[in-house]
């Protein structure tokens, strides 16, 4: 008689959600450029306004309507789910000013940067410890930051800025208790007055660049919800079940896939200063990388002893 099959391990439990959310996440700025001549907060505002009914949709697929509810009456989730919706809709808005602006590989400097300040994170507000190796991976990726701020401090308030409110968000959506979907939603709806303002702001003026100008546009920007709430609802669902360090290692895939984008398909000038740091930032991953494969390795070998 064969035994039971083993429960899969948290990192195997959330592997699949994670590589399908920094995968889209990663090919996003194809998709973007096809509304560079929006307003970005435009295009920031439809996204949201989008974004809600996809969740109430799959909310009630999945009988979740009432959790959705029952966070709504809870202040200490509301509380930080409205920090977590600020910080993404910040995110956001500086995501698609950096496509808009041609500055792609600035956005993906930023989220290679992201897996160090998650372990940075983990370890002042989880309890993580940094090891050795970590703490060597984060000095090496502090002398990058400092190499740009000596050759491209035009940029680089784009790259800290999506680390750390990522970072954040991750952060708190992995604490606060609420699932994935509900959350999202709630984040949604209390994004959602000034969204739905803004957007409506747009549409009166009628600058005949934005939604209502034409259908391929307004189409475009309906869908932004779905390329918004989609990738977000899979990350949340990883987060809670990964751990906050592993979560950061797969997370290069999506800057990994950006930079490409940046240097072949949009053709943007590689500074000098962004080459050394993206080495310097390489060689952090590098180590990081080797001390998360050391480390999950050892966890298993227990495992089987």
């Amino acid at each position: 008689m064969t035994s039971p099959a083993a429960p899969a391990e948290p990192q195997q439990r959330g592997l699949p959600f994670a590589l399908a959310a920094y995968g889209i996440w990663g090919f996003v700025p194809l998709f973007f450029k096809l509304l560079e001549d929006v307003p970005p907060v435009e295009v920031l505002a439809q996204r949201i306004v989008w974004s809600l009914p996809l969740c109430f949709v799959i909310m009630a697929f999945r009988r979740q309507i009432g959790e959705y509810l029952a966070a709504l009456k809870d202040w200490r989730v509301l509380r930080l789910l409205l920090a977590s919706s600020v910080l993404i809709a910040l995110n956001w808005l500086v995501y698609i000013h950096a496509i808009f602006t041609d500055h792609v590989l600035a956005a993906s400097l930023g989220y290679y940067l992201n897996p160090l300040v998650n372990v940075l994170l983990g370890m002042m507000f989880l309890g993580e410890r940094l090891s050795r190796l970590q703490a060597v991976a984060v000095a090496i990726a502090a002398v990058g930051v400092a190499i740009l701020l000596a050759g491209a401090l035009d940029t680089l308030w784009i790259s800290l800025t999506l680390a750390l409110s990522f970072g954040t968000y991750g952060l708190i959506r992995k604490v606060v208790p609420v699932g994935s979907l509900p959350g999202l939603a709630i984040e949604t709806t209390l994004l959602l007055p000034v969204s739905a303002a803004a957007a409506g702001y747009y549409v009166w003026i009628g600058d005949g660049r934005g939604f209502a100008s034409g259908v391929e546009v307004s189409w475009l920007l309906a869908a932004a919800g779905v390329v918004t709430a989609v990738p977000l609802l899979l990350f949340a669902t990883a987060a809670r079940r990964m751990s906050y360090a592993a979560l950061g290692f797969v997370q290069y895939l999506a800057p990994s896939i950006a930079f490409l984008l940046g240097l072949f398909v949009f053709h943007e000038p590689l500074k000098p200063a962004q080459l050394f740091c993206f080495l310097l930032i390489w060689t952090s991953i590098a180590v990081f990388s080797f001390d998360m494969w050391r480390k999950m390795r050892a966890e298993r070998m227990v495992a089987v002893a």
